[in-house]
């Protein structure tokens, strides 16, 4: 399959390029959110990933679609989750982390966002009829160790498929609010404590 000429690839981007990014993102004021410290193993937290059909990266087709996309997916998740731990925006999937009551609801909803977005990005590009994504699947959190290797895992999404050296470096996801809350030797200890080692193999489409 060949690579869709108008991949948003950060990778590509000058450093004056990365910077209006990323200035653009605190422009639009990203959220914060928090990490609680988790003291019992619970039903309510999920990792929640969906994948564009076949892998092609149509959520990259410009900055400003990934942009819009990140921001229209966070509140969404803010409506729907009584908190929103991680999330990761990439050019062809995403990775979310939260606390929702009702996960069933809160997949109906990304669903429709899904619809709506496959509607407005098709007539964009002219490719109406075109199948843009594969439904969103949901996995429950079986403990604590569970939970922050998948909070790891969201975060460093972007890393793992080479976009950028840093967790922060990457625009579309809050892995700089994350920091920021949770301080960065605590961050670090999360990190070395629950390492990823084959987490999530095979879970990943590969980058086109």
């Amino acid at each position: 399959m060949s690579q869709d000429p108008t991949m948003y690839l950060w990778r590509k981007l000058t450093a004056k390029q990365r910077e209006e990014v990323l200035q653009d993102r605190a422009d639009r004021g990203r959220p914060r959110h928090s990490i609680p410290h988790i003291t019992s193993d619970t039903t309510t937290y999920y990792m929640i990933t969906a994948a564009c059909f076949e892998h092609r990266p149509v959520i990259g087709h410009s900055p400003n679609r990934m942009a819009t996309f990140e921001s229209e997916l966070v509140e969404l998740l803010n409506a729907h989750c009584a908190k929103v731990f991680a999330w990761n925006v990439l050019p062809n999937h995403y990775h979310v982390l939260v606390d929702t009551l009702d996960v069933k609801s809160l997949l109906k909803a990304l669903g429709q966002l899904h619809g709506r977005t496959s509607f407005y990005w098709n007539g964009d590009e002219n490719r109406r009829g075109r199948q843009v994504w594969c439904n969103a699947a949901e996995t429950a959190m079986k403990s604590e160790g569970h939970f922050y290797a998948s909070l790891n895992y969201v975060l460093n999404n972007a890393v793992h498929h080479g976009y950028v050296t840093k967790w922060t470096e990457w625009p579309y996801c809050n892995a700089e609010q994350y920091i920021e809350d949770m301080g960065r030797e605590k961050a670090s200890r999360i990190w070395t404590s629950y390492p990823l080692y084959d987490y999530g193999k095979d879970w990943d489409p590969p980058e086109m």
